[in-house]
């Protein structure tokens, strides 16, 4: 038993943690908080429904930075140009919007995209597909000062488990940057404990993780997506992202720890 796993033992039976991350509510909260329904067919515009969950999704996150002063407009056309490309073949989910509430990063995001895949070839489908070079050129990078990418592969999803986590869902996301020199034996062990967190936790609805494989992830190797039913149950587990810091933080060069509402549809195909 290595030491990360003993003192993760001993978090894990300890009583809740007095210390927590400041919590900086984004200028660009949105305003649908209050939002905390099941999937309808009203929401089918921005999901692909599947009749069964594949035995591994690929995860990918794109962190957008959108310029000061922006006009409003603009911003809301980068996203419905977005959202729209839940159209595309290779897309099984997505969904983009603005950021809830930043916890813990060092560049101060202000939107992103969840979309989900069944294999790293349709990812790639989907990166190349002219509609999405098209509005990365004309929507995206006019407005943005930094975007960052993360990607990861998953098996952590149930056969029947939804692969599209419905409107007004909370999603808390978290990315590592390990110090260097750390061997793939200490990752195993990270990705191993952050799904034996999770199990302390009965308000997550889905929670995945695993190694990134995407060259725009700017050092960050480790990625966690947890699902909660809603705000007041992501809120209420402020303890689960201050437990995973405990347990890495003498593994850790930087944290990102950021919270998202999944959006209702509003775009048209």
């Amino acid at each position: 038993m290595t030491m990360l796993c003993v003192k993760a033992a001993r978090l894990l039976t300890s009583k809740p943690f007095p210390f927590a991350f400041s919590s900086h509510n984004h200028k660009l909260r949105p305003f649908f908080s209050s939002f905390k329904q099941p999937y309808s067919a009203s929401s089918k515009s921005q999901i692909k429904m599947s009749s069964s969950t594949p035995s591994q999704i690929v995860e990918h996150i794109v962190l957008f930075k959108v310029k000061e002063n922006t006009d409003p407009t603009k911003v809301n056309t980068m996203i419905n140009s977005l959202n729209r490309l839940i159209s595309l073949d290779s897309v099984l989910h997505l969904n983009a919007g603005a950021l809830y509430r930043i916890k813990s990063s060092p560049i101060p995001f202000t939107h992103m995209l969840h979309s989900r895949y069944s294999s790293k070839e349709n990812l790639s489908a989907y990166a190349v597909h002219p509609r999405h070079v098209s509005v990365v050129k004309e929507s995206v990078q006019p407005i943005c000062d930094d975007v960052m990418a993360v990607d990861w592969v998953t098996d952590d999803l149930n056969s029947g488990d939804s692969l599209v986590p419905p409107p007004g869902s909370a999603i808390s996301l978290s990315f590592l940057k390990l110090k260097e020199g750390l061997g793939d034996e200490v990752k195993d062990e990270i990705l191993g404990l952050i799904k034996g967190i999770t199990g302390r936790y009965g308000g997550i609805h889905q929670i995945t993780c695993g190694e990134n494989f995407s060259a725009r992830a700017k050092g960050y190797s480790i990625a966690s997506l947890a699902v909660f039913p809603g705000l007041s149950e992501l809120d209420s587990k402020e303890e689960f992202v201050n437990l995973e810091k405990a347990i890495f933080r003498d593994y850790l060069q930087s944290f990102i720890v950021l919270d998202y509402v999944v959006q209702p549809s509003t775009s048209t195909l």
